[in-house]
């Protein structure tokens, strides 16, 4: 692979089409459609080799609905959790569905969007996430209608409804055993819609998880209320294809030594600062142990505690795995810091570098 200055993303095109062709599986044992959650990972320069697997895009806002409309193609979801009049002006021209967050919503927009595919957002109430900043259900949760006869007010309206209740779910059992609870609450509704979403946050890509169990539950919820099943794989769709390439600039020490690289984790991996988790990393283990630190001057900018089997000097390169989730869609000039470049490694294995950011970025991006 040609050299690349550092700090720069690489998206591994034959590491994101292990979970494509999860994902393909899903779609033929199960018949349940996927639409990739715009939220979570927008880089389109893999948009071409995504597209071949997945259904569409599903998105937060106009601009990710723009940008899956004219990059990915195919089906384009619209969510939001509260539209503005020029949004559903500019949603109703691009979108396949528009889903909307609150009834109040869905009747105040009714009239210029009747002639689409209308979809409601339904907080069933229970959930499974390992943080409540992330918790779609957790109290006073402004995310989708909680009241079933609310829901059922609406009904005529409506095509579809859609549950987003997960967040990093790995576990089976416990999506099997929620879905059923949803089915017996909101069994009246999903009689008459024509489409159920069961939203993302579901880890169905990861070593080990049963893909024949997790096709049935869904062919066998999609069959019962005659509904075509949409899942919205944010994470799962591009789980382990992407890190974030640094080097070492300084290395200190204040009772442990500190090794400091040339990027940031608020600025090029903010949700682990969020969230307090450290990074992944790819390096062989040993015994020279070093905290590795971000180059801002936020204190807290500390990517996590390593041990690597040889000891790291100025130059050397780290690489922190599993980044493209949550990260370039976050990523910001704080500080200044350098932006990360955007690089793809091709299915035949030669690299392009898709971006690279310089200072007139960083400028413009101000004023």
């Amino acid at each position: 692979m040609q050299k690349i200055e550092t700090p720069y993303y690489l998206i591994d095109e034959r590491k994101l089409l292990k979970n494509m062709k999860k994902i393909e599986y899903i779609r033929k044992k199960s018949g349940a459609k996927s639409v990739l959650a715009l939220k979570c990972f927008s880089a389109w320069s893999v948009f071409p080799l995504m597209k071949k697997y997945m259904d569409g895009t599903t998105s937060s806002s106009l601009f990710e609905a723009k940008l899956g409309y004219e990059k990915f193609g195919k089906e384009t979801h619209a969510f939001s959790v509260a539209y503005s009049k020029d949004d559903i002006a500019s949603l109703k021209k691009i979108s396949d569905k528009i889903i909307f967050n609150s009834v109040s919503q869905l009747n105040m927009f009714y009239k210029d969007v009747k002639n689409l595919k209308i979809g409601l957002r339904v907080n069933p109430g229970i959930s499974y996430s390992h943080f409540d900043l992330a918790d779609p259900v957790r109290r006073y949760s402004r995310l989708g209608e909680l009241d079933v006869k609310k829901v059922l007010s609406v009904s005529d309206k409506i095509s579809g409804v859609m549950f987003h209740y997960n967040c990093e779910n790995g576990d089976f059992a416990s999506f099997s055993k929620m879905l059923d609870k949803i089915a017996d609450k909101y069994e009246k509704i999903l009689y008459k819609v024509g489409w159920v979403s069961l939203g993302g946050g579901l880890y169905f890509t990861k070593e080990g998880y049963p893909l024949d169990k997790f096709c049935a539950k869904l062919r066998e919820f999609g069959r019962k209320y005659d509904v075509q099943v949409y899942l919205e794989p944010g994470e799962a769709a591009i789980t382990q294809s992407c890190e974030l390439v640094t080097s070492v600039l300084d290395i200190v020490k204040n009772e442990k030594e500190i090794a400091i690289v040339d990027s940031s984790v608020e600025a090029h991996m903010l949700d682990l600062l969020i969230y307090r988790t450290p990074a992944k990393i790819s390096a062989k283990p040993g015994k020279n142990e070093y905290i590795i630190a971000g180059r801002s001057c936020l204190a807290g900018d500390v990517f996590g505690t390593y041990k690597f089997a040889s000891k790291l000097k100025i130059g050397s390169e780290i690489r922190f795995a599993d980044a493209a989730g949550y990260t370039m869609v976050k990523k910001n000039w704080f500080n200044g810091v350098k932006m990360p470049a955007i690089a793809v490694k091709r299915l035949n294995g030669k690299t392009d570098i898709i971006r690279k950011f310089d200072y007139n970025d960083f400028k413009n991006n101000l004023s």
